[in-house]
């Protein structure tokens, strides 16, 4: 399965990129109303240059925080954006293994990551990020998922400025309600699509308490 996440200029070309993403900014802030300012714990997973997490900080200066990556750009990216502050931990990590021991979280956030793990991978995944959490916990992930018909797929990509030869080989897209399903069978409450434009979506479940 491709991934071309630990080259350098496929990573440095989705950095140049990423700030122009369509409509982001609506789905990050859907994302920061999901998480109590009052949480102890972050687990970022594909941190990427640490965006998501500095956004999250900003209203909760309290919270410590591990942001995993495996690409060495974004990891350098991570840690030059938080150096300095020791309440953030970057470490490398391919999220297509297990995720190490890191201890319990009261929220696990992901912005653009999840859907470049295989389908297998993906569901393991949620299950270990619901095993990380504690009781009452927040599990929010900012994705990109695939269209229903390949028109709206196309709609996308001319969204994006970009054709089909120009769409990223590392990713590998899953429906809504098929990551949704899977949420709700893994264990967690109050699952939902709380903020969807076109292939962008946010997804949402919380551990019982």
């Amino acid at each position: 399965m491709v991934n071309e996440w630990a080259s350098t200029e496929h990573a440095l070309a989705y950095l140049e990129r990423a700030e122009r993403i369509p409509r982001r900014t609506e789905g990050e802030a859907t994302l920061l109303d999901f998480v109590p300012h009052e949480v102890e714990r972050i687990l970022d997973l594909g941190t990427g240059n640490g965006r998501l997490l500095a956004l999250l900080k900003i209203d909760r200066p309290q919270v410590r925080a591990v942001a995993l990556d495996f690409s060495p750009v974004m990891l350098a990216a991570a840690s030059k954006r938080f150096a300095g502050d020791d309440s953030v931990e970057v470490v490398a990590h391919d999220l297509e293994q297990p995720l190490p021991d890191l201890g319990q979280f009261n929220a696990v956030v992901s912005c653009f990551a999840i859907h470049h793990c295989t389908h297998e991978r993906k569901r393991a995944l949620y299950e270990e990020i619901f095993a990380t959490l504690v009781p009452g916990g927040i599990f929010c992930n900012l994705e990109h998922v695939s269209s229903p018909t390949p028109a709206l797929h196309e709609r996308f990509l001319h969204h994006l400025g970009i054709g089909p030869e120009d769409e990223d080989p590392s990713n590998k897209l899953l429906p809504v309600e098929t990551q949704l399903t899977w949420l709700r069978s893994t264990g967690f409450e109050d699952v939902d699509c709380s903020w969807k434009w076109l292939e962008l979506a946010l997804l949402v479940g919380r551990k019982p308490r």
